[in-house]
């Protein structure tokens, strides 16, 4: 059993004690993922991909694009390099886009089969 504690009131104190704290044992269950679908935790990845604006930025810097990025992408964004590439990597790993490295040089586009996909399931959501 997983658990977890809730804070419930608020901390008091009187003359003879210190503070006191009520908490309540809460089971958070295997998993948060538990009871949805799959159509479900797929857009909540994809959200959570684009839940950044630094995110966001990458991804405007990608679609304007014809080809992939060479490096330009700290240029272009109030980043540094490491978190570019931080970001990039979760980009990467929800699949919205592609990369590989060639030596020292990072190269990143659009995924455009996957994009096409998260396109149709953010849609999809806005048509309900």
């Amino acid at each position: 059993m997983n658990l977890k504690y809730l804070f419930l009131g608020s901390v008091k104190s009187c003359d003879q004690c210190s503070f006191i704290v009520l908490l309540q044992s809460v089971d958070m269950g295997a998993t948060k993922e538990t009871g949805y679908s799959e159509g479900q935790l797929q857009l909540a990845r994809l959200a959570r991909a684009i839940g950044h604006p630094a995110r966001v930025a990458i991804l405007q810097e990608l679609i304007k694009q014809d080809t992939c990025i060479f490096g330009q992408l700290v240029q272009k964004l109030p980043l540094s390099q490491p978190t570019v590439s931080q970001h990039l990597k979760e980009l990467k790993q929800a699949g919205l886009i592609k990369g590989w490295v060639e030596g020292t040089n990072m190269c990143y586009c659009i995924d455009q089969q996957n994009w096409r996909i998260a396109a149709k399931t953010f849609g999809a959501l806005f048509s309900e």
